[in-house]
């Protein structure tokens, strides 16, 4: 064999090494035990909310579980959709994942586009549930849930009520509520729920829904009156508070949610095992502490019961939005 051809020879062997080595490597990495790094959770709110505290509440006890550390990042913006946008389209290969609220059936029912579509994101497992709280301004007239049912009914549009902000959470938990008792109020958006309670405390709104982070300091102090919890039970920390079926409302169900989702096509061992994972970090009791002192339910269920809860809430916002006409801003 001349030099030449066995330096040909010599090439096409090495490329053919490089190539079953190559081979090789990709199955290992592929076969590589999840997880084999950090993951990233991506909150679509700032910093101080509790979906944020939810996320590392939670993320600690799994970093604990999982053997990798699970980074949570902050990516606030556009009524949540920036941050929800990027796990939309991160890749699906388990260390991408999202911890959002209710905001996301909200989004999906009342914007007409979004940079993403809701079918790019999968649903986990629910973290947590929380009670809508009724209350009104310490001097309302009426001082129960069914007075001021009575009352807005026999004067539409004299009583106001305060939400976040036009197309928030609250102001869809109220409105979902006057439709189903045909009673007309005024709406008053304010920058954020806080900003709402406060001008319902100093007597210029009448009553708002919010959480019971937003509301039981008020109520404790007697600030605010509280006028209905929805749930199946009273809270501890208001137990003079009736639930919205003990007030005569058994049909109103509104809660707040909390939960990880992740981008569609993460694979369903993986799934599988972080929803398994989750089940047993919200029974930490550290993960209860927090929680509870928050007057929120640590929990949580099944990518499929999960992905039903979506589904029938971004319907029954939809419905909302649509016979009360309102629009996103």
């Amino acid at each position: 064999m001349s030099t030449k051809n066995m330096t040909r020879s010599l090439l096409a062997c090495a490329a053919i090494i490089s190539a079953l080595f190559t081979t090789s490597t990709s199955a290992l990495a592929q076969a590589a035990p999840w997880p084999s790094k950090p993951i990233r959770v991506v909150v679509p709110f700032a910093p101080g909310s509790f979906t944020d505290t939810a996320a590392r509440t939670v993320g600690a006890e799994l970093t604990a579980l999982l053997g990798q550390t699970v980074v949570v990042e902050n990516k606030g913006g556009a009524g949540s959709t920036l941050g929800t946008d990027i796990v939309a389209k991160a890749a699906p290969d388990g260390y991408t994942f999202l911890v959002t609220d209710n905001s996301f059936a909200v989004s999906a029912a009342l914007y007409d586009k979004l940079p993403y579509q809701p079918k790019e994101i999968m649903q986990v497992s629910l973290l947590a549930d929380a009670p809508a709280v009724l209350v009104g301004r310490p001097d309302l007239a009426t001082k129960t849930l069914k007075e001021t049912v009575e009352f807005g009914r026999a004067n539409p549009g004299k009583l106001t009520f305060g939400s976040g902000g036009q197309g928030s959470s609250a102001q869809l938990a109220m409105e979902a509520f006057l439709l189903q008792n045909k009673v007309e109020m005024v709406h008053v958006p304010f920058k954020g729920i806080a900003a709402a309670m406060v001008d319902v405390a100093a007597g210029r709104v009448d009553i708002a829904i919010g959480s019971v982070g937003s509301t039981s300091g008020y109520i404790k102090d007697s600030r605010l009156i509280g006028l209905a919890v929805s749930g199946d039970a009273r809270q501890a920390i208001f137990p003079n508070v009736p639930t919205f079926a003990e007030a005569g409302y058994p049909e109103y169900k509104m809660m707040y949610w909390f939960g990880m989702m992740a981008p569609a096509g993460t694979p369903p061992a993986i799934i599988d095992r972080m929803q398994k994972e989750i089940a047993k970090a919200v029974t930490a009791a550290k993960v209860k502490e927090v929680f509870g002192g928050a007057g929120v339910r640590a929990t949580s269920t099944t990518p499929a019961a999960f992905t039903e809860l979506v589904q029938n809430e971004t319907a029954l916002w939809a419905d909302v939005i649509k016979r009360a006409k309102i629009k996103a801003e």
